[in-house]
């Protein structure tokens, strides 16, 4: 059969990118693989000539020799070329543990299939803005698994014991040898475990675990910021056969304030003033994470300034060293007057005439060099 040209067999265009081809060599080495085709010849060959041209094509300096002088440039001579060299085919290695466990249900060389680490578990936690500051401890049930307290998580009957499968030696796996090469695959007696139960226990059915809920508390740091997530160790679900759990990751996030809004370390809160007291300057009180506290409000105060209050902010995960808190100023109006508050404000005016503040006097100045 005449040669071909190896992005033909794959399917692919000429400035494939590495992904879509190893997409395509899988497809097509599941669709030939011999141990799916038992004793089609033209699958096997199928399977050959697509693990070559893979082979040549995966590899950036072999692809670029092929793409400049075609099969002559990576012939045996020339430095490469022919069949799959599996001692230097390093980029194959990921490709075929995930082949393989397509093919025969668990990873090429796996190792023994009991014994297996539980899932990792999310759990997600809402906590206040107060609770950012000084840390909290927040106690949580998670629905899980947990070993069966019946056989201990062996999934083996009371007073029995799981045994070492004799057909791969506690293995869980064997090797088969198909057409050019050796694949491990998950053992037909004990399905891939190492180990087979005559007598099962009744509370887990085998399994080594049950369905539970656990409670504990999760001690939230100060300084957590939305979305941070905090690893339990061990607290994820039981594992299979008497192996490890799985972790535990609670994501925080944090609820708005009524009050606060956060930005990073600092936080930030609007403060209503009287027109009085933005003019003549006083006392109002702030709010803080800590309290109440008192701020000096300057004379001539405008709205919409903002001013800082030192250490008044939140903390980070790094340091305890907190954040300003920015306080914006706005000088409320009232909407509605008595007839005698109308004519003091009245009289006010009148008194001001035409003398205007900084703030109207840029306004106006701007208006004048576009205007004019």
């Amino acid at each position: 059969m005449a040669k071909r040209d190896y992005y033909e067999v794959l399917g692919v265009a000429r400035d494939v990118d590495e992904g879509e081809l190893k997409s395509s060599y899988r497809r097509l080495a599941l669709k030939y693989h011999p141990d799916r085709n038992e004793g089609d010849a033209e699958a096997e060959e199928r399977f050959k000539e697509a693990s070559e041209a893979y082979a040549i094509l995966s590899d950036p300096e072999k692809r670029s020799r092929y793409d400049r002088f075609g099969f002559d440039g990576v012939a045996p001579g020339a430095g490469g070329g022919g069949m799959p060299d599996f001692g230097d085919l390093g980029n194959f290695t990921d490709l075929f543990g995930d082949l393989f466990g397509d093919l025969f249900g668990g990873r090429a060389g796996g190792g023994r299939g009991r014994g297996q680490r539980g899932a990792d578990l999310r759990y997600n936690l809402e906590i206040a803005l107060d609770d950012v500051l000084e840390g909290t401890e927040a106690p949580i049930e998670i629905p899980k698994t947990l070993p069966c307290t019946t056989c201990g998580g062996s999934g083996a009957k009371p007073g029995t014991h799981p045994e070492t499968c004799a057909h791969c030696r506690g293995q869980g796996q064997v090797i088969a040898s198909q057409g050019f090469f050796r694949v491990s695959r998950p053992c037909d007696v004990c399905g891939g475990a190492g180990e087979i139960i005559r007598e099962r226990c009744s509370g887990c059915r085998g399994l080594g675990r049950i369905e539970g809920s656990n409670h504990l508390n999760v001690k939230v740091p100060p300084g957590v910021d939305d979305g941070t997530r905090l690893r339990i160790s061990g607290e994820g679900e039981a594992g299979i056969a008497g192996g490890p759990p799985g972790d535990l990751y609670v994501v925080v996030s944090v609820e708005q304030h009524p009050l606060f809004e956060r930005e990073g370390q600092d936080v930030h809160c609007g403060v209503p003033i009287s027109f009085s007291t933005a003019a003549l300057g006083g006392e109002v009180e702030v709010p803080t994470l800590d309290g109440k506290v008192t701020m000096r409000i300057p004379e001539g105060t405008q709205s919409g300034k903002v001013m800082r209050m030192r250490g008044k902010g939140l903390p980070s995960l790094r340091s305890r060293n907190r954040g300003d808190q920015q306080v914006h100023i706005f000088v409320e109006v009232p909407n509605k007057l008595n007839r005698r508050q109308r004519e003091l404000l009245e009289q006010f005016a009148e008194e001001m005439g035409d003398d205007v503040g900084p703030a109207t006097r840029g306004f106006l100045d701007k208006l004048r060099e576009l205007f004019d």
